[in-house]
């Protein structure tokens, strides 16, 4: 989606209704809340989800929507650990039937559909992937190109991961614990596909830029390396 298109969308203000809270973890939570009719998204697309059932220091927060249009849901997945921040805490008490503001969608973390695809998420840098992991299971002409997920996560939480053990769709996944095991895998793939694939990063800020700079110094050139980073707030 190009700037003109985000600067369009951005304008798009919601209001959307929260139905419930899942603990996906000991510390992650996924938000669940109605999808009015007319919006969609891309799987792998933010919105920016504000704060309006209480007054919160810099209540607009980037979040990456981890369901897929297909759901009729948005879902938000964050970790929120203790001593949360007051946006956090203000997600906690949300009751049904309240409110969240939202604008967007946004960006362009997608997939295309006509080469293979690295997918290497950090911990709760998974939360785009299962939004794209879910729309490739519901296409009607479904991506035939080998598609890799490496998902790194020190804690060992691998959040989702009973959803893409179960996923129909035809993904190869490794669970990975550490950051040298991740870049065995990355070496193996670079290797294979080189600059024919797409390579598509999400996680904490610090690891989708040293992993974007581990593969260009692997001769992969930066059109074919996309980042999604996250923020702590």
């Amino acid at each position: 989606m190009s700037f003109f298109q985000d600067m369009i969308a951005v304008l798009k203000k919601r209001k959307l209704v929260f139905i419930e809270s899942c603990k996906k973890s000991e510390d992650v939570y996924t938000f669940v809340f109605e999808k009015e009719i007319d919006l969609t998204w891309k799987a792998g697309q933010h919105g920016l989800f504000s704060i309006t059932h209480q007054k919160v220091k810099n209540p607009t927060k980037p979040f990456t929507i981890s369901s897929a249009p297909n759901e009729n849901v948005v879902k938000i997945t964050m970790k929120i650990k203790d001593n949360p921040s007051d946006f956090k805490k203000a997600m906690l008490e949300l009751k049904q039937g309240m409110t969240m503001g939202m604008s967007g969608p946004l960006g362009s973390f997608n997939a295309d559909n006509d080469r293979p695809a690295v997918l290497i998420a950090g911990g709760i840098g998974i939360t785009p992937f299962r939004s794209i992991i879910k729309q490739i299971e519901s296409a009607e002409n479904p991506n035939t190109k080998p598609i890799h997920l490496l998902y790194m996560d020190s804690e060992k939480s691998f959040i989702f991961k009973e959803e893409l053990d179960a996923s129909k769709a035809s993904i190869n996944t490794a669970y990975l614990d550490s950051r040298d095991n991740l870049q065995q895998e990355i070496d193996k793939l670079s290797n294979l596909y080189q600059n024919n694939a797409q390579y598509l990063i999400a996680g904490p800020k610090s690891m989708a830029d040293s992993i974007a700079d581990y593969l260009l110094k692997s001769n992969i050139s930066k059109k074919n390396i996309k980042k999604d980073a996250f923020y702590g707030y």
